[in-house]
């Protein structure tokens, strides 16, 4: 962070591998799995804070770039409260934005590969799952506050619908 080095658990996931289920909750505490979201294409955007900069523009983009594909659906993680997911997606006039708090046991981040275990954070990634939650393409960024690449990460969407 800023050339600072920090720990982050968890093993990096790779292209080819089943992703793990996960147990969220959603901005009114609902527990959501990844089964949840069927055989949709998923671009899961994993962000510290919604609550900064980039992981806000992150899941703006995400979210508007997606709300026209049908059969693609942006996941965001954090480990904000769901009460502060909710209070973004309304200032941010995303309220159909789907946004999941592990902010409970932080067990996503340890299948995921990015609890920054210092901070009790999420380290900034892009995973895109297929119909069948099989990884098609991965992005961890080394510092937490690049932009990912979002062109890719579209891209890989669009090539499995």
């Amino acid at each position: 962070m800023k050339g600072q080095e920090l720990s982050v658990r968890g093993p990096r996931l790779n292209v080819g591998q089943q992703a793990p289920d996960f147990r969220l909750v959603d901005n009114e505490f609902n527990p959501k799995t990844l089964g949840d979201f069927g055989r949709q294409v998923k671009l899961v955007s994993i962000v510290p804070s919604l609550d900064t900069g980039v992981c806000d523009a992150q899941t703006r983009r995400f979210n508007e770039e997606l709300s026209g594909l049908p059969g693609a659906v942006a996941i965001t993680v954090s480990v904000d409260l769901p009460f502060a997911q909710k209070r973004w997606c309304g200032a941010a006039g995303l309220e159909q934005a789907v946004t999941l708090s592990d902010h409970y046991d932080v067990s996503f981040g340890e299948a995921y590969g990015v609890l920054i275990e210092e901070l009790r954070l999420l380290a900034r990634a892009v995973l895109v799952l297929d119909q069948d939650n099989i990884i098609r393409y991965t992005e961890y960024l080394e510092e937490i506050s690049s932009h990912p690449d979002y062109a890719a990460a579209l891209k890989a969407v669009k090539e499995l619908l």
